[in-house]
């Protein structure tokens, strides 16, 4: 990438109520027997908030990577043997279409086998396994509770910070769950770990600078898939533009244009990172194992 065209995006993104969130959550912990954290598929380091360790201490824990149709599965089996060889359980969903929703309770039921057969001995057997979900705002915590209980259960919403407060949902008479706020953290490691926040919806657009944004995502797409801006843009991007000039030639192929004749970019920024919320990008990973800094 051309560290010259490279723009730094600025984010502040810390409001209170996460403070209140994270409090709730270790007050929490005493309630539940096991922790589903649940990560963006496409960003599996990003938005693996590094509070959890600290807020859920030794508490048995499922991984959930959502969103694993708008991540690219060759990258997503990477993670899946990454997160496996650390000796976590992971789990593949879809939440909106439901794929691997239904898988969940067994794999709880996997993570809390011994505790389970604990509790069976002691006569305990009857009460609900009860688990608490925990990720970063917008990855589906909502969604993926409505698809369990079959039921809209939950607030969901296709932005940041829809659940407000904690919220105990009963999915059959084996299985509780809490929904809680998403909870980011105060601040972050790289611009990169940010960027890809504000790419996949975590992070609301009125903290960051769309068209600065938009431009450093073209520069990425140029770098490592340079296809995808010549299928979905119909032009070839110069390895010598900018990512702005970038920007703007997409602007002009789609019309987006304002009086003058002058590219509207940030109509264009707005479209361009709308199209990857949906998808229409194609199946396209942010980060793998190699890239990404360690989380262990």
């Amino acid at each position: 990438m051309d560290e010259a065209s490279y723009q730094k995006v600025q984010i502040q993104w810390f409001p209170g109520h996460m403070t209140r969130a994270q409090r709730e959550i270790r007050e929490s912990m005493k309630l539940v027997d096991a922790v589903c954290e649940l990560l963006d598929a496409r960003i599996p380091a990003s938005s693996r908030n590094p509070d959890i360790d600290a807020l859920t201490g030794d508490k048995p824990r499922l991984l959930i990577l959502n969103r694993c149709d708008l991540a690219d599965p060759a990258v997503t089996a990477r993670w899946r043997a990454h997160f496996r060889s650390a000796g976590l359980r992971v789990l593949e969903t879809d939440a909106k279409s439901g794929k691997g929703v239904k898988e969940l309770p067994q794999a709880l039921r996997e993570v809390l086998k011994d505790r389970l057969a604990a509790r069976t001995e002691k006569g305990q057997g009857s009460r609900p396994m009860r688990a608490i979900i925990l990720g970063i705002p917008n990855v589906g915590k909502s969604t993926l509770i409505n698809r369990l209980a079959g039921r809209r259960a939950a607030v969901a919403g296709d932005k940041p910070g829809v659940t407000r407060g904690r919220q105990w949902i009963r999915i059959d008479r084996e299985l509780e769950l809490l929904d809680t706020p998403g909870i980011l953290w105060p601040r972050f490691s790289s611009q990169a770990v940010g960027e890809a926040l504000a790419l996949t919806g975590a992070i609301k657009p009125e903290v960051f600078d769309t068209e600065a944004l938009a431009a450093n995502f073209l520069l990425r797409l140029r770098a490592t898939r340079p296809e995808l801006i010549e299928q979905r843009y119909k032009f070839t991007p110069d390895p010598s533009e900018s990512g702005y000039a970038l920007l703007e030639r997409a602007a002009r192929k789609r019309g987006m244009l304002i009086s003058g004749g002058e590219p509207d970019l940030e109509r264009m920024a707005r479209t361009l990172l709308r199209e990857y919320h949906e998808g229409k990008l194609g199946a396209l990973s942010l980060e793998t194992p190699e890239s990404a800094d360690s989380f262990d």
